[in-house]
């Protein structure tokens, strides 16, 4: 059975999309404009900028006799940090303060939440079940060399609804549907602004979702006799896949960002780079790349940053270059064959053709080079069998009146031609 924790890593991937970007300095940009994927707004922002939303919804397919759900919103708080330097009359507010290889700078940061509650689906079949949580805010302090940092969250009220609705026909499939508010209560004095608002915002919303008894239905491939189901599903801000390790099908992801179904993180992958792209070993080497001065910005810039750059500066060698890349699947046609086997061959008109077999070059119409005039009728020896990416058989020749043909081969410079392409030397000449 699926648990929480099997997902917890995708599902923290997808906390974190976008939370500090490249270079990871608080200054930087990019970085000012941060949190655009899963955001729950405050309804008083939504009311002034209906490109926003306050609620999400996800409908969940459930196959079998469903029983009870386990269910988890996730969903990050804003905390706001403001720096403070020690002075003669005690301390003021600033924008900078530099503390050994450390520069702290004015920043809002996040805490993590989870929401847990226990669905009976059967009584949500009834009539909706609601669950309100209050998230407390509160402010902290910490002392840092030369002054201290304060971090201050506001309160969040979020709201879940459960609906369950058995579906007419022979299948016995059920409806699940989850609804996600962000009701706080929240009167700006003036018009809301983006980035006020996020601190009465859940960010990076999304839910987890377990089923004790039944299996979910993939959304995304679902099988032929369900598409009707799919189709009559309502998804608005998070889109669900299944998350499951075993292939059982009782667990869902609903994330705001696409993904497909039982996504996973690469096991290569040892940073949390806060990046979809992920692209672990450019990223790795920009980070080794920053100054001194840019780093230790980056280090003032949030815990999570710090720690980022800790794991790039002492990444063990044989870590890094696991990031050069790995193959996950091969085709028939990509497998290299073992030095053991017999060089494969194909089957030209009764003919096993195979390495060193001499052919008779007939380019057919379909091909649209015109060179293939210049070898056609002349006779060549084959150099191997190859498959391409659909897994068709391919013959690489190289031409037996060629000069240098040796060169040639040496190189890797061949002529392919389909089996049809060509006559095998003595088959009908």
């Amino acid at each position: 059975m699926t648990t929480f924790e099997d997902v917890r890593p995708i599902a923290d991937t997808v906390l974190y999309e976008g939370y500090v970007l490249y270079p990871y300095r608080a200054d930087n940009t990019k970085n000012l404009v941060r949190w655009q994927f899963g955001v729950l707004a405050p309804p008083a922002l939504v009311r002034v900028d209906p490109s926003e939303r306050s609620r999400l919804r996800t409908e969940l397919l459930i196959d079998g006799r469903p029983g009870f759900m386990s269910l988890r919103l996730r969903f990050l708080q804003v905390q706001r940090r403001t720096v403070f330097r020690d002075n003669a009359f005690g301390e003021e507010e600033v924008s900078r303060l530099d503390a050994g290889d450390t520069a702290y700078l004015p920043f809002d940061e996040a805490v993590s939440h989870e929401v847990d509650l226990e669905v009976d689906v059967a009584s949500a079949s009834l009539q909706p079940v609601l669950e309100t949580r209050e998230i407390v805010g509160g402010v902290d302090h910490q002392g840092v060399p030369g002054g201290r940092l304060r971090r201050e969250r506001l309160p969040l009220t979020a709201a879940v609804t459960t609906t369950a609705q058995a579906l007419p026909g022979p299948y016995g499939v059920t409806r699940l549907r989850v609804d996600v508010a962000n009701v706080t209560r929240w009167s700006p004095e003036t018009s809301p602004r983006r980035d006020e608002a996020l601190r009465h915002s859940l960010v990076a919303a999304h839910l987890v979702a377990v089923l004790h008894g039944g299996r979910f239905l993939s959304l995304t491939d679902p099988p032929e006799w369900a598409t009707g189901y799919v189709a009559g599903c309502e998804n608005d801000g998070v889109w669900p896949v299944l998350a499951d390790a075993d292939g059982q099908a009782d667990a869902v992801l609903c994330s705001p960002i696409i993904l497909p179904d039982r996504p996973q993180v690469a096991p290569e992958s040892t940073t949390q780079f806060f990046d979809g792209t992920e692209m672990d070993e450019m990223l790795n080497l920009r980070a080794m790349t920053l100054t001194d001065a840019e780093k230790r910005a980056v280090r003032g810039t949030d815990p999570r940053v710090a720690e980022l750059l800790d794991r790039a500066d002492h990444l063990p060698p044989e870590l890094m270059d696991r990031l050069h890349g790995a193959i996950r699947h091969l085709s028939r046609s990509a497998r290299v064959q073992p030095p053991d086997q017999p060089p494969s061959s194909v089957d030209v008109r009764g003919v096993p053709v195979s390495e060193g077999s001499r052919v008779l070059l007939r380019p057919g119409s379909r091909r649209t080079d015109a060179q293939d005039l210049f070898v056609a009728g002349r006779t060549a020896t084959v150099a191997k069998v190859v498959h391409d990416v659909d897994g068709r058989d391919h013959l690489a020749v190289l031409l037996d009146d060629d000069p240098g043909q040796d060169l040639a081969a040496v190189q890797g410079r061949f002529l392919y031609f389909a089996p049809d392409e060509v006559e095998p030397i003595g088959a009908g000449r």
